[in-house]
């Protein structure tokens, strides 16, 4: 299965850190991306701050990901520096691109017309919008008024999206699925879970090294959950790969060793849905 694609998430905000907002749209991403075939390798959450921003696009472009997304920091105001960070990172210059100001404009027309903004004007701050990396194409943001952008760099894709989760979601929703297929392919993603009848983490953490140990290409983790005066274990198992057949097949002697091993003890596994929440 080492023909998966694999994702880096870069995080954008200086209210991310101080504790302000909670940063949900790195675990959005990750479930999407992973139920389409990639691997998600990295989160990195970094402040408004121009240099830092730089510095860190740059590490992860060095890594060369199939596709790293930048979240936040694209929107009017002087503290939203993404693109021109981006920009420095790349060595290339900020420019007015002509399709982007169209959309800022359409969108503030209808912005105005629906009576949500005092003025339907091109101001600086809004132009400011439509300036992308040299290289950027605009992607269309049916909810905000700025922008996503998609870069060619190399081997990897570089996909900017708004901070404002709404904005987020539309724009990867509606405007990225036929370019993201074209950078992930046809990955496939499939996940397990199960409840332990055993109490004890303990028990089963021997027997977990060496199930994972033997399916290296299958991710299995132990969850504890308290529930009142019980305790409940469930066990996560997933995997990615081209071909479902393969995912399928490895998922299914990953859960055939397990009972091997646990069956013996007597202690069963559980099928429960799995979660899927937006």
């Amino acid at each position: 299965m080492s023909e998966v694609r694999w994702a880096e998430i870069l995080t954008i905000g200086t209210e991310i850190l101080l504790g302000d907002v909670l940063d949900t749209n790195s675990q959005w991403l990750s479930r999407r991306l992973v139920r389409m075939g990639a691997s998600v390798r990295r989160h990195v959450t970094v402040g408004d701050d121009e240099r830092e921003i730089v510095t860190e696009v740059r590490h992860a472009l060095s890594r060369a990901p199939d596709l790293l997304i930048t979240t936040g920091g694209l929107g009017p105001t002087d503290d939203d520096r993404t693109l021109s960070a981006v920009a420095q990172a790349l060595n290339v210059p900020l420019i007015l691109n002509e399709e982007a100001l169209k959309m800022i404009a359409q969108r503030y027309k209808e912005l105005f017309e629906s009576g949500a903004v005092d003025s339907p004007e091109m101001t600086p701050s809004r132009t400011k919008m439509a300036y992308l990396p040299a290289g950027g194409e605009p992607l269309l943001n049916q909810v905000g008024t700025a922008p996503g952008v998609w870069l060619a760099v190399g081997k990897t894709t570089l996909v900017c999206l708004p901070g404002v989760p709404a904005e987020l979601k539309d724009i990867f929703t509606n405007a990225l699925p036929p370019l993201l297929k074209s950078v992930l392919g046809t990955g496939y993603y499939s996940e397990r879970l199960y409840e332990v009848t055993c109490k004890d983490e303990s028990v089963l953490s021997s027997i977990l090294k060496e199930v994972a140990s033997a399916h290296p290409d299958v991710y299995l983790k132990s969850k504890v959950r308290p529930f009142g005066t019980s305790v409940r274990i469930r066990l996560f198992l997933s995997a990615s790969g081209v071909r479902p057949e393969d995912v399928e097949q490895s998922l299914r002697q990953t859960v055939d060793d397990l009972l091997v091993q646990l069956e013996p003890m007597g202690i069963l596994l559980i099928p429960i849905p799995t979660d899927d929440e937006e």
